[in-house]
């Protein structure tokens, strides 16, 4: 139980206790299983201090200085702890649900089985943190800081980690259902096996990497990968050419524009998956494509993407090519067996002026190849009868 003293102290002021505490450094404030809540401690020295079973919930510490201070089953629903300080602090089991630790800093914090759902964590510090089995359920760690932090465990369904650092982080055996997960950090360091990417009450499937359960767990579900590839499909526009510095500068200058036009820009200048060589990734962009721009400037490659995606995909393909250079060889061969979706190659002078006119002499005429296409899929078969030629 905590000491009256030390209370009595506390409940005089922030000022006379941090005034207390300087007077009396070796002192470790025991404040442990009282009732604090609602209390105003922001910017209190409660560094070192027993605050075990603690009932703080609602209580402000904003820039408190909670530096080692033992919080073990600390009870903290919507506590304000804005830029508090929490370096190696004790958080095991303690009840974090709906606080704001917006701009926090917790560096080798431990919050083993704490509860953090819902809280605001947006921006903080958790560098060396351990946060195994921690409950983090809709938990916002927007741009969180979560370098070499232990995440074994932790139940992060539904959570935000836009932007988070997970350089080796250790997330293994995380459950991950429904978290947001764009814009990671990491590295090789960072551990990511067997992530549970279904609820909790269902049978557990698991991935190896955040940003690919998003995916696999659509893949599991046949309504949400349709809609997912019907948008894709509707709004995916391959660009195929050469990427030296001079050819790269044209097709980042469409890729710019046609994000502008409000389309999804996918250019192959990454290195293949380990799983599909070079003509397999091709193939599989070019089908989730809306229609090709291929510049066959000088090319390279370029034959060969177009040989192997020509003949599969009925989509509209806008060749083009810089002035006073020709089309190679095997071009008028494949314009000539797939020119029913193969348009006329259009010249230009400057990736400038191509820019200008790319809505109209481009974009425009892709889309209408593109409704004459669709119309020619749905076609009904036609049938022919012997009886006819009696």
């Amino acid at each position: 139980m905590a000491d009256e003293e030390h209370l009595r102290i506390l409940r005089s002021g922030v000022d006379a206790w941090n005034s207390w505490r300087r007077q009396n450094p070796a002192t470790v404030p025991d404040l442990s299983v009282v009732n604090l809540s609602g209390a105003d401690l922001a910017g209190a020295n409660l560094s070192g201090a027993d605050l075990s079973g603690v009932d703080l919930r609602k209580a402000v510490l904003g820039i408190a200085d909670l530096r080692r201070a033992n919080l073990t089953k600390a009870r903290l629903e919507s506590a304000e702890l804005g830029s508090a300080h929490l370096d190696e602090a004790i958080l095991t089991e303690a009840n974090l649900r709906f606080a704001s630790l917006g701009n926090a800093k917790l560096p080798n914090a431990r919050l083993d089985g704490a509860i953090l759902s819902a809280a605001l964590l947006f921006m903080v510090d958790l560098t060396y943190a351990n946060l195994t089995g921690a409950r983090m359920i809709n938990a916002n760690l927007t741009g969180a800081d979560l370098r070499h932090s232990v995440l074994r465990y932790a139940i992060l369904e539904g959570a935000i980690l836009v932007g988070a650092k997970l350089e080796d982080a250790d997330l293994r055996d995380a459950s991950v259902y429904g978290v947001s997960a764009w814009n990671l950090t990491t590295n090789d360091g960072t551990r990511q096996e067997n992530l549970v990417i279904t609820p909790v009450d269902e049978t557990q499937i698991t991935a190896d990497d955040l940003e690919v359960a998003q995916f696999l767990y659509l893949l599991l579900n046949n309504q949400k990968i349709r809609n997912v590839i019907d948008t894709i499909g509707k709004k995916g526009v391959l660009i195929l050419g050469r990427f030296t510095e001079e050819r790269k500068a044209v097709l980042d200058a469409i890729r710019a524009k046609l994000r502008e036009l409000g389309f999804v820009p996918m250019m192959f200048d990454f290195a293949k998956p380990t799983q599909r060589d070079f003509t397999e990734t091709i193939k599989t962009l070019a089908g989730l494509s809306r229609f090709m721009i291929a510049d066959i400037t000088n090319p390279r490659s370029s034959p060969l993407e177009l040989q192997a995606t020509m003949p599969d995909y009925m989509i509209p393909f806008v060749p083009i090519i810089q002035e006073h250079e020709e089309p190679f060889a095997m071009f008028r061969d494949l314009q000539q067996k797939y020119g029913g979706w193969v348009l006329d190659v259009l010249k230009y002078d400057s990736a400038e002026n191509l820019v200008a006119v790319l809505e109209k002499a481009v974009v425009g005429p892709a889309l209408e190849k593109g409704k004459e296409l669709l119309a020619k899929k749905t076609e009904e078969i036609r049938f022919r009868y012997v009886r006819d030629f009696t």
